[in-house]
């Protein structure tokens, strides 16, 4: 694969992400509640309307919430698709916190080798291929091209690892399971630092080296976490699907993701 791909999705990500800049600045978001009794906003169908656009023309067919009716029979031929999350974190979006994110995998064959996450509001971008690995650049608001992008872009993971055990765990699902989890890991380091963060930027955490493990013991979709689990894969990061004890693979017929554990 040449990275024709990954820029698009970067370009796809960057222009999804400003675009619901006003909305999330806005007093109206236009909340309505899908059949799972989760938030969507007019910024959600946005985003998507956007993503959708670009990617169509890669005659890769997309896999998001919007399109999870699609039957396996259908999906289970693709040996390549998209999996989109034109917002990730809604909640976070409707509560202001910033910690909302653009997610844009590409597939392959059940194995994520493309992934972009953009934070709009935080200016932030991180990026992967199998060809270029992991990277991570900020205060970015447009791209000139990849080779730029590559060139003043941050390697991961990052050098600074931290001194205390650390555990990054879902600001908005939390579970008993991972309550003891975490209990477990308190008497067997002692100290421990415990973050609680929205959306994929735990993943990403992970990936960059700021976290030494996430836990997610709560249900989430595959398009919940293609695109980190490709920007953890090509920064040496496991993401393990505790029931089969392997890396997650995506495109199944279940589209729910079993508990997975995310770690160095």
């Amino acid at each position: 694969m040449d990275n024709t791909l990954l820029t698009i999705a970067i370009e796809a990500s960057i222009e999804a992400g400003l675009a619901i800049l006003p909305i999330y600045h806005s007093d109206d978001y236009g909340v309505t509640e899908k059949e799972d009794r989760t938030p969507l906003t007019k910024a959600d169908t946005l985003a998507h309307e956007i993503i959708s656009q670009r990617l169509n023309k890669t005659e890769i067919p997309v896999l998001s919430e919007e399109g999870k009716s699609i039957p396996f029979e259908t999906r289970k031929l693709w040996t390549q698709l998209w999996i989109v999350d034109p917002i990730d974190g809604t909640k976070e979006f409707i509560k202001r916190n910033d910690e909302f994110t653009v997610n844009i995998a590409l597939i392959s064959n059940g194995q994520p080798i493309v992934g972009v996450i953009y934070a709009p509001a935080l200016k932030t971008l991180y990026f992967s291929s199998k060809e270029t690995g992991s990277y991570r650049i900020e205060n970015i608001d447009c791209i000139s091209s990849l080779d730029n992008l590559l060139k003043i872009a941050q390697k991961l993971p990052l050098d600074a690892i931290p001194e205390t055990f650390t555990i990054v765990a879902s600001r908005s699902h939390p579970s008993i399971e991972t309550s003891l989890f975490i209990d477990a890991l308190t008497k067997k380091h002692g100290q421990i630092n415990t973050i609680s963060k929205g959306s994929s930027l735990k993943l990403c955490m992970i990936a960059e080296g700021s976290a030494n493990v996430y836990p997610r013991f709560a249900p989430t979709m595959e398009w919940d976490i293609a695109a980190g689990h490709a920007i953890c894969l090509y920064a040496n990061v496991n993401v393990i699907d505790v029931k089969t004890e392997k890396q997650m693979v995506y495109n199944r017929e279940n589209l729910t993701n079993n508990w997975f554990m995310v770690s160095r």
